[in-house]
């Protein structure tokens, strides 16, 4: 078999299938980006050969292995980040398997064998609704002070993703028949959800007072362009910083901008919002995912709780194992 280029169809796969025929969103096309950048580093560096020269041969399954590997124990990226790596690789291998057909190199063919690392499901972090009103209440008077608290009340107020708010535009950002915004999620699925009237107010003044064009970023850095991910962690830091000495009870938390999702989810659900509509609220695709709410939250459960008593049954008769059983137990 004829030795494959791996280059010119690394570029056909951006170009062609993710960009035309796949449609995906510009971030997952990035998350794929970085993915193959990272292993033609590793591959450079471990094989000593330049990343335009490399036989598409180089993707087999050990090299698939060792680069995931190395993502964990010298990158220290996640278990999540780690698979999210290896899907980008399926999705390579995936679109070689049915472009080639049966010219793919059979090695690189066993790379969609390699299975997702299992991880432990974390428990949701959000935030209550008092600690929340500090983080706001610690913005100041600045441009950057104000932009900061509509970005913040607009995350708790929809629940989006940090990205769909990021890439909003003043057109989207005030329906005035609806008072809603219209938020583009993943799958370039839109929708739209009701403001409250304070946030309302809050947009308005801000457009007005900044004269933003219809097309203009609605929260955008101090050169006009939209506000990147690094730059709104940076922001929130400070936020969490200022609003400890008066919110004392915000100590130990691990704060992202994905927690005021989190909290807009767990507090629609405190307030008796069905899972199913709160999965069509945040934009997920399986109201399975929402469920991880109705597990995270401690009050709920006690409260189902108090609703059954705990059973007075007899007691159980203790019964001594055998010692077998006793060694297995002592393990």
């Amino acid at each position: 078999m004829p030795t494959l280029d791996l280059a010119p169809l690394l570029q056909r796969f951006f170009l062609e299938h993710l960009a035309l025929h796949r449609h995906l969103s510009p971030c997952t096309q990035s998350a794929y980006r970085d993915t193959f950048r990272l292993l033609l580093r590793f591959l450079q560096r471990t094989r000593r050969v330049r990343p335009q020269c490399l036989p598409l041969q180089a993707l087999e399954p050990d090299t698939v292995l060792a680069f995931l590997e190395h993502l964990e124990r010298e990158r220290h990226n996640g278990i999540r980040t780690r698979n999210a790596r290896l899907a980008a690789l399926h999705s390579f291998v995936r679109y070689l398997s049915q472009w080639l057909g049966p010219d793919l190199p059979a090695q690189t063919r066993r790379v969609l064998a390699l299975p997702r690392k299992r991880c432990v499901t974390p428990m949701l972090g959000s935030l209550t609704r008092e600690q929340i009103q500090a983080l706001l209440a610690a913005t100041d008077a600045t441009w950057t002070g104000r932009r900061n608290h509509l970005l913040f009340l607009l995350l708790y107020n929809t629940g989006a993703r940090i990205s769909e708010v990021l890439s909003l535009r003043v057109a989207d950002a005030l329906d005035p028949g609806a008072h809603a915004v219209t938020l583009r999620g993943k799958g370039r699925k839109q929708r739209t959800l009701p403001l409250w009237p304070q946030t309302r107010r809050l947009l308005r003044r801000w457009i007005q007072q900044n004269h933003l064009a219809s097309t203009a970023p609605l929260l955008p850095n101090r050169f006009g362009q939209p506000l990147s991910r690094s730059g709104v962690a940076w922001h929130l830091r400070q936020l969490v910083a200022r609003a400890l000495p008066r919110c004392p009870s915000l100590k130990g938390h691990c704060i992202s901008a994905h927690t005021f999702r989190h909290s807009n989810a767990m507090h629609l659900l405190q307030a008796g919002v069905l899972p199913e509509v709160i999965a069509l609220w945040l934009g997920h695709e399986s109201p399975n995912t929402t469920h991880l709410y109705v597990e995270a939250d401690l009050a709920m459960k006690q409260k189902l709780l108090q609703r059954v008593t705990a059973p007075k049954g007899a007691r159980v008769p203790f019964h001594p194992s055998d010692k077998l059983l006793r060694f297995l137990d002592q393990l």
